[in-house]
């Protein structure tokens, strides 16, 4: 079997309630894990646009993208690599104040990393980092070495084709 590999979907739709609902059942059919997911408003009034990331091989991956692109309100849907894609994704970062202090090194981490302070308090420390995934995995991993780290979140991926438009707006131009 082929190696997996990571994935990310476009998938263009109408604005209707419960098509989340129908894209995530594919991959749920299939057994195949999300590993991120964010919906937006596209470029395209009326348009909204699904990110998805998945760990897959290109076999299954086209099958689900096929399966996806046959729901009645889906407008289109593409599966690309990392290198077809611009890609961003948002980290936030709590960490404690009184250990940030302490140590100067976690300071030097998080400049070195181009992170943002957000908030300084008594208590805790607001950190902001955009960028790739293993920035943000790696900021992570030296945080939690340092033992400072109270909360984590980070956004899903957010993408755009190297493409100069977007995919859905030449099958929206034919119709």
């Amino acid at each position: 079997m082929e190696n997996k590999k990571l994935y990310t979907l476009l998938v263009y739709s109408e604005n209707i309630a419960g098509i989340l609902n129908q894209i995530t059942a594919v991959f749920t059919r299939r057994q195949v894990n999300i590993e991120s997911l964010n919906v937006s408003a596209s470029s395209i009034n009326g348009i909204h646009k699904y990110t998805i990331t998945v760990w897959s091989n290109e076999e299954q991956i086209n099958k689900i993208n096929k399966a996806i692109e046959k729901k009645i309100d889906v407008v289109k849907s593409s599966y690309y690599t990392d290198e077809e894609l611009f890609i961003h994704e948002v980290a936030l970062f709590k960490i404690s104040t009184p250990k940030l202090l302490d140590n100067p090194e976690i300071s030097r981490t998080i400049r070195r990393h181009d992170a943002r302070m957000m908030e300084v308090n008594p208590t805790y420390s607001t950190v902001l980092l955009a960028g790739l995934t293993e920035d943000i995995a790696d900021l992570f991993h030296c945080l939690q070495e340092f033992d400072c780290m109270l909360q984590y979140t980070r956004s899903g991926r957010i993408a755009v084709t190297r493409s100069f438009e977007e995919p859905v707006s030449e099958l929206l131009n034919e119709k």
